[in-house]
């Protein structure tokens, strides 16, 4: 940000500074004025090739500018949710989610050392994601897991549905509007898991390309996940 204002701003403002003076050279008649007042079309070939030279500079500008925005978007995360986790036993925790944020918590009793949540994603593709239009997604279920493999082989697991979250169900859309997804690139399942510590804090996160993402959330958990070799 440069005073207040996004880099991108700033040079599309300059495409645009660049570009009224580059017509004004490359399509104005540049010859004296006629008994009427108008200009008399001249070639002038200096000036025209400093109108052609403004106005290719203007469209660089204006590429650069549509880059940074799209870089931007696609290194930006959008928070839906966020999620406390409370011990209540060794291997049994309640976690506490709301989503969207600041919406009603709801509380899911998990077993196990870590948690995960999936996801069903809809990412577009050309002209969609040119236009910046953000992937769907619809939350289907939150689990616990254990890290070990014959434990989670052998011991019990929870798993609750997420219907209840208020996000557009995918296969619904689909069936009301068969038509409604020309653009559609591909729909796959994107999950992510992290460790289950007593008072721990996350964010949930979905990402520009449709991926679920969770950091923890304030320097406790932090400190807790690093300790655990995270």
């Amino acid at each position: 940000m440069i005073n207040g204002f996004a880099p991108f701003i700033w040079m599309a403002l300059a495409a645009l500074i660049v570009l009224l003076p580059g017509l004004v050279l490359l399509c104005g008649r540049g010859g004296p004025r006629d008994a009427s007042g108008r200009r008399a079309f001249r070639l002038r070939p200096v000036r025209r090739l400093c109108g052609v030279l403004l106005v290719a500079l203007a469209g660089v500008s204006a590429m650069l500018a549509l880059t940074l925005v799209q870089f931007v978007r696609l290194t930006t995360d959008v928070p839906v949710a966020s999620v406390q986790i409370h011990e209540q036993a060794p291997g049994q925790f309640l976690l506490t989610a709301q989503a969207p944020l600041g919406a009603t918590p709801r509380i899911y009793p998990l077993s196990g050392d870590q948690w995960q949540i999936d996801a069903k994603v809809v990412r577009w593709r050309l002209p969609a994601l040119l236009a910046g239009v953000p992937p769907l997604y619809a939350f289907e279920r939150i689990a616990g897991r254990y890290s070990d493999v014959a434990r989670e082989q052998s011991e019990p697991r929870t798993v609750h549905a997420l219907s209840d979250w208020p996000v557009p169900d995918l296969a619904t859309l689909k069936r009301v509007f068969p038509n409604w997804l020309p653009f559609v690139d591909v729909q796959y399942g994107s999950a992510a898991y992290m460790p289950m510590v007593d008072g721990a804090r996350y964010r949930v996160f979905m990402d520009a390309r449709g991926a679920v993402v969770i950091r923890p959330d304030g320097q406790a958990t932090e400190e807790a996940l690093r300790r655990l070799g995270w």
